[in-house]
């Protein structure tokens, strides 16, 4: 039996929607990373970008386990010397900004390389319950029915 070798040209991607409210972050970007990268697909080919194209809404309600949420630090740096700067969770999702939380948590799920970049754009994280790719229909995805453990209510 030869092994299947997918084509990029016969890559068919489909359009999900994940409602984030009340899931656990890591347990959400797990899942949202093995989509990205096509591995629940029988097609999956390493080399080829055959994920779908995911959209996740409400990512300023998703939950954090422990003291995460004051204790979790994101850390960046300017380029100067000494330029190490950090925030935590809690100011990021409180910010302007909460969407890069998710974000980020994807991110640091994929492996490094020119083909995550390249998925990473299938990406698209909204604050908010409204989203514009309605043309786009995409099909719900069920993260909280999934495992008991995936849903936070506290």
């Amino acid at each position: 039996m030869k092994t299947f070798t997918q084509k990029p040209a016969e890559v068919v991607k489909k359009w999900l929607l994940v409602d984030a409210e009340d899931i656990v972050l890591g347990r959400l970007a797990s899942i949202v990373a093995t989509r990205l990268r096509g591995k629940h697909k029988v097609t999956y080919t390493p080399h080829v970008d055959d994920g779908d194209n995911v959209i996740v809404i409400n990512a300023d309600k998703v939950k954090l386990t422990g003291k995460k949420y004051s204790d979790k630090k994101y850390y960046w740096h300017t380029g100067y010397p000494g330029g190490i700067k950090e925030r935590t969770a809690r100011a990021i999702l409180e910010g302007r900004f909460p969407e890069r939380v998710v974000q980020k948590a994807v991110e640091r799920m994929m492996p490094g390389g020119p083909l995550s970049r390249q998925q990473m754009k299938n990406l698209r994280v909204y604050a908010g319950a409204e989203h514009p790719h309605e043309a786009q229909s995409p099909t719900v995805l069920d993260v909280a029915s999934m495992n008991s453990k995936n849903k936070r209510s506290a």
